[in-house]
């Protein structure tokens, strides 16, 4: 298991509520903790940015929105205008899904502009390409990554982390050799623990993406007490 001190891991995860009945109460827990942990981001819908800002101002904590998300099959023109949007109220970051249908049918131009439109519409904030690993084969996660990569996206992530397998080392290797340090990386989905973070970091993995953030922060500082 990699050392690793509790502020730098705190600045390496994205702690997220994403669920479709996230309440306010819960967006309100989420950015609390994220502000008491010092977290990296916030990782919210696009309704509740503008609440994330609320809650989180005077902190460190940056807010993360998710586009074409889960399923990533909007329109380009769609995916862009969400993005923007997002930004607006108050995003740095955003974490859109790839065109999945269009990646597996070949259509590599068209998954270039799909990611472009995001890269363009969310001006300075940071673009991570979500892969939705589980459904990709090794040929398609390598293209996904060149793709990515040309279109100007700054991360790859792994999953969504709804409905199907999250991230695994084995993925975040892989993405690793194919990215080198054009890109970074963020592990998401099913990554509960200390171990598994750790892992996923040991991989390649600059960003962690869960729900679990506070719990994970807990797991090291019992460690180190």
């Amino acid at each position: 298991m990699c050392l690793i001190s509790p502020e730098k891991l705190a600045k390496m995860i994205d702690h997220t509520n994403v669920k479709p009945d996230a309440s306010k109460d819960d967006i309100k827990r989420l950015c609390d903790e994220a502000a008491r942990y010092d977290f990296s981001c916030a990782c919210v819908t696009p309704t509740n940015v503008s609440l994330a800002l609320e809650f989180l101002t005077g902190s460190d904590v940056d807010i993360c929105a998710v586009v074409g998300f889960p399923f990533g099959t909007n329109k380009p023109e769609t995916k862009a205008f969400e993005a923007q949007q997002a930004v607006e109220d108050g995003a740095s970051e955003i974490d859109m899904v790839l065109n999945i249908g269009a990646l597996k049918s070949g259509k590599n131009g068209f998954v270039i502009r799909d990611i472009g439109g995001v890269v363009e519409f969310s001006e300075e904030s940071i673009v991570k390409v979500i892969l939705e690993t589980a459904l990709l084969n090794t040929e398609e996660k390598i293209r996904a990554c060149i793709l990515a990569d040309k279109a100007g996206a700054d991360f790859i992530k792994t999953s969504t982390g709804i409905g199907y397998p999250g991230a695994n080392v084995e993925d975040v290797e892989l993405i690793k050799n194919t990215i080198g340090t054009e890109m970074e990386i963020k592990a998401s989905g099913g990554i509960r623990d200390l171990k598994t973070a750790l892992a996923m970091i040991e991989a390649g993995a600059s960003k962690i993406g869960t729900s679990t953030g506070p719990q994970i922060m807990e797991e090291l500082l019992k460690m180190q007490r």
